[in-house]
């Protein structure tokens, strides 16, 4: 076939890729470190991560973060098979004492359990727990059949509701319920410190930088006070009665 590569030959294909991975090598190169800094502050991915994201997306800050989030999440989605047994209860008492939280965060070793990320990202759970009064539940699947039941009753019955036909009162329904049922729960919440993102995008975010599966167990939530039936007094009369007494 004369000189030149033949064409069964590996060499072409090999060449391609090396030019490519240059190509590469080189617009890491032009990315600047203070970029590189600033995503890593703000998703907690690894240096050469950062990096490629920046790279594949132009320098793109907003870009990246999505690019990093996306591969955080399929990373998580891989880790979360694996048996989480290990981590930490964490608490959280909120100024004045009048609410207290206790949350059990698992992950799979010890090691990551007395990591300061792992341990920021419980400190951080048990404060938006405080802080999300209607949360009950960690996720859709926990919340017990009759509480469901009782939700599509009550939407069922409301007023706007009738007349409708029965299939277009049942997407309505359902999509109420499914809003309900996402309000009780901790997971499909969004982040206090970050309304962007959701609790459990933040539990995946930190997955995906810590490199093992973690789970929110359970969790209590304290109020002071809470169930107990408070003696009702009549305002007037007390004023009334501190007047007549200061005589």
């Amino acid at each position: 076939m004369g000189e030149g590569f033949s064409p069964y030959s590996p060499l072409p294909q090999f060449v391609g890729q090396y030019q490519r991975r240059n190509w590469e090598l080189r617009q890491m190169a032009d990315i600047s470190a203070k970029a590189v800094k600033e995503l890593r502050e703000k998703t907690g991915a690894g240096m050469m991560d950062c990096k490629k994201a920046l790279t594949e997306n132009g320098g793109d800050m907003e870009k990246s973060i999505e690019w990093l989030r996306k591969k955080g999440i399929a990373s998580a989605d891989k880790k979360a098979g694996k048996t989480a047994a290990e981590g930490l209860v964490g608490s959280y008492i909120h100024i004045g004492g009048r609410i207290g939280v206790l949350v059990e965060v698992n992950c799979q070793t010890d090691f990551v359990a007395r990591n300061e990320a792992f341990q920021d990202l419980v400190r951080s759970i048990a404060m938006q727990i405080a802080a999300s009064t209607n949360v009950e539940y960690v996720r859709v699947e926990d919340i017990p059949a009759d509480i469901v039941a009782r939700e599509k009753s009550i939407e069922m019955g409301k007023d706007d509701l009738a007349g409708k036909p029965d299939n277009i009162k049942e997407k309505i329904v359902q999509g109420r319920i499914d809003k309900r049922l996402n309000e009780m729960c901790l997971l499909p919440t969004p982040y206090i410190k970050d309304p962007n993102i959701t609790v459990e995008e933040l539990v995946k975010q930190n997955v995906a930088q810590l490199g093992e599966n973690i789970q929110i167990r359970r969790f209590v939530r304290f109020v002071l006070g809470e169930g107990i039936e408070k003696e009702e007094s009549d305002f007037a009369a007390e004023v009334a009665a501190q007047i007549s007494g200061g005589k």
